[in-house]
């Protein structure tokens, strides 16, 4: 019964994956820069400019290699892996918890891993474009192999620890915040009694990889890790928000009902149920982390952590997103249960009863609509990202970046570049139906300048127009002059940072009067802009990834890379000038209006 669960629970996580498949405009977000890869210009977000706009670095180059070896369009690409690693990842976790059972005389019946697909989120985010399933993957393919570790009926070979090793060790390649988890189980690896020379083996094979990018990461990018923790101040503490997250995907889905009832029962099942081979109990000492219990108090102890984790920064904005790998982890230990068939009816009544609450539970929940008002972005900047972006593109399935030409003003960005050859900055209007343009200065060059859009939706933005137009947004996940402001108090979670366009009409060089700037813009906020930007911690900041990358460069940024982290800027252009001790412009008489 085990392994036929097994496929039907692989089968329904990818028909349920399927039926909910959608692309994000998060997701279209990594596409651009596998776009720029794809085209010579280095995984950059925008070409000529450093940054690192993913946090997943797995993600961007496993997306990047498959669209290299196949050629098929990207959000092909990134959909049928998405595919494939969901199904995967529920497939592994299940046979790595079966290794609990062996020699034990039980039936094995899926609970665990039907709670998690059954979860709305789950499956809105096993598509998406997203890195959740490469992380849940990561999390299953880290279980079964610890387990295999664990097994006291074979001494495991250097082949696979060094590859447990290794897979630990990408741990904050597929998304930093995994390093709780594959910390500890790297600590747990080295720490059992063995030869100091198979620890340096251990210790070697783990850091090459995550150790060899990150110093790279920081010559090249000028950071010690990505761009986009700087633009949501990753370290910063959000509790109430974070717990109003939790909340927010506990409560509609009573999750506490089936993690009760497994948790319980397996607790009561593993003592009940007797297991032949070397009992844990009869283990010493530090040798008592490679046994199997030690391994499920690994997972239900990192699920917790991470947890408390995703509670602390503030969760996330998008409905589930950041608790499904705590989730996934939590459920580990119990992806499959155990029915006894040797310990009397009541044992073998109470299991069945408990599969069958949980199977109750999990159609409830699969048909739950959390947030009724899931398209709207309420009081708590939670929302259900596919519902949005479902209604507001009038796509059931947007999956192409061309989808997205429906959603407001996208059609009218990609016309309104056509329209101005000679460049200019795209400012988005007052109207969801136009841009306002500010032209760039005479004499204009052979072929024009450069088209630069300033928007919030990188995604959808940068997707739908060529690698020569320049992309930017106001929170800074692709401009770091607005990643570098200080966060906003009391702003929406994941979008508590809001650079002025002010600053974009400085720093991009366009025209600075009335009446080609729009009527909302400053005159005097832009000529204070363009003295701001000449402040030298700032123009250390933009030369760090603007200018060509030499030796001399890299060795620089190396050297600088967390000060830039820590560097801070006031988003009003007056104040940052006062807080560099700057000598102001003098005031402008108004060429037109101002308000």
């Amino acid at each position: 019964m085990g392994f036929v669960g097994v496929l039907v629970v692989g089968v329904v996580a990818f028909l349920g994956a399927w039926e909910r498949r959608w692309i994000a405009d998060d997701g279209l977000i990594v596409l651009r820069t596998v776009r720029n890869l794809l085209a010579g210009n280095g995984p950059v977000f925008n070409a000529g400019e450093r940054v690192e706009a993913n946090t997943s670095t797995a993600w961007t180059y496993v997306v990047w290699f498959f669209s290299w070896l196949t050629d098929v369009r990207l959000e092909y690409v990134v959909l049928s892996i998405a595919l494939v690693l969901t199904t995967a990842a529920v497939v592994v976790a299940m046979l790595g918890t079966m290794r609990l059972y062996t020699g034990r005389a039980v039936v094995l019946l899926p609970a665990g891993a039907v709670v998690y697909i059954a979860v709305p989120p789950a499956r809105d985010f096993a598509t998406s474009g997203l890195e959740t399933c490469l992380v849940i993957f990561w999390i299953a393919v880290l279980w079964w192999a610890m387990l295999r570790w664990a097994d006291r009926s074979t001494r495991p070979g250097l082949g696979s620890v060094l590859f447990l090793a290794f897979w630990g060790g990408l741990s904050p390649l597929v998304r930093p915040e995994l390093v709780l988890v594959g910390a500890l189980a790297l600590l747990m690896v080295v720490a059992v009694p063995q030869s100091w020379a198979r620890r340096a083996a251990i210790v070697v094979v783990a850091g090459a990889t995550p150790v060899g990018y990150q110093i790279w990461r920081m010559g090249y990018y000028a950071l010690p890790y990505p761009n986009t923790a700087v633009s949501k101040d990753a370290g910063g503490a959000k509790w109430d928000q974070g717990l109003t997250y939790l909340g927010n995907l506990v409560g509609p889905y009573a999750l506490w009902v089936p993690l009760l009832l497994v948790g319980v029962a397996a607790a009561v099942w593993a003592i009940v149920v007797p297991r032949s081979g070397v009992r844990s109990d009869r283990v010493r000492g530090l040798e008592r982390l490679r046994t199997p219990s030690a391994v499920v108090a690994f997972a239900l102890f990192s699920g917790l952590l991470s947890v408390v984790y995703a509670v602390r920064v503030g969760g996330d904005f998008m409905h589930g997103r950041t608790l499904l790998p705590a989730l996934f982890l939590l459920l580990l230990p119990v992806a499959v249960i155990p029915v006894p068939l040797r310990r009397g009816p009541i044992a073998l009544v109470s299991a069945l009863l408990v599969w069958v609450g949980v199977l109750v539970w999990a159609v409830a929940a699969a048909f739950t609509v959390a947030m009724p008002q899931g398209t709207q972005v309420g009081r708590s900047g939670i929302v259900d990202e596919r519902a949005f972006y479902s209604v507001n593109t009038g796509h059931r399935h947007p999956i192409l970046a061309s989808d997205y030409l429906d959603y407001p003003r996208m059609r009218a960005m990609v016309e309104a570049i056509e329209r101005t050859p000679d460049g200019g900055l795209l400012l988005p209007s007052a109207q969801f139906t136009s841009w306002d343009v500010v032209p760039p200065p005479l004499p204009i060059p052979e072929g024009g300048a450069e088209h630069v859009v300033f928007f919030l939706n990188l995604g959808m933005t940068s997707m739908n127009v060529g690698l020569d137009v320049r992309v930017l947004d106001q929170m800074g996940l692709a401009y770091p002059l607005a990643a570098h402001t200080e966060r906003l108090e009391n702003g929406r979670i994941g979008h508590d940072k809001n650079l002025f366009p002010d600053w974009v009409v400085a720093d991009t060089g366009m025209v600075d009067v009335h009446p080609f700037l729009p009527f909302y813009l400053d005159e005097d906020w832009v000529a204070q802009a363009k003295v701001a930007l000449t402040c030298p911690d700032t123009e250390a900041l933009l030369t760090s990834y603007r200018s060509e990358l030499t030796r001399a460069r890299f060795v620089q940024n190396l050297k600088h890379a967390f000060d830039f982290a820590a560097y801070r800027i006031d988003r009003v252009p007056k104040y940052e000038i006062e807080r560099c001790g700057l000598t102001p412009p003098p005031e402008r008489t108004p060429t037109g209006p101002t308000s």
